[in-house]
């Protein structure tokens, strides 16, 4: 029902994400999905990863500061309209997201969002039973 996620808080300097990029290469691991959200001094690079144990290994030997954190991947079809269903899902269970970003599937599959919820259990819960589809782990990394 959720798939782990990593969090990078990386100062917002030339170069941060470089070597973020670098350790994860070096690891052998591959990025799916990746969202940065910065502010003047520091950002948060939140990643979806093939191998999450071994990314954050790989990350945390270069004194990197991580996390894990449990998000939600529903997929959406290739139409308009199709995150709009996500998202009244949430209003009419009355779960606020904090944030949401977004990759593409496979051509011709759509796309797939990652949900952080302030009510995880009650998102997801909400989701299936609109019928929209919640990924796996395994059906993101691979």
């Amino acid at each position: 029902m959720f798939i782990s996620q990593i969090s990078v808080f990386a100062e917002n300097r030339n170069g941060a994400m470089l070597e973020v990029a670098g350790a994860l290469k070096d690891a052998n691991i591959n990025i799916r999905a990746l969202s940065i959200a910065d502010t003047a001094d520091f950002g948060i690079i939140r990643l979806i990863v093939d191998k999450t144990e071994d990314a954050l290994k790989a990350l945390r030997a270069q004194d990197m500061t991580v996390s894990e954190t449990k998000v939600i991947a529903v997929s959406v079809a290739d139409k308009p309209g199709s995150f709009k269903e996500v998202l009244l899902a949430l209003f009419e269970a009355e779960v606020a997201i904090e944030y949401a970003y977004a990759f593409a599937a496979p051509t011709g599959l759509g796309a797939n969002v990652i949900l952080r919820c302030k009510k995880q259990d009650k998102a997801a819960e909400q989701l299936k039973k609109r019928g929209l589809k919640l990924l796996t782990q395994e059906e993101i990394t691979g």
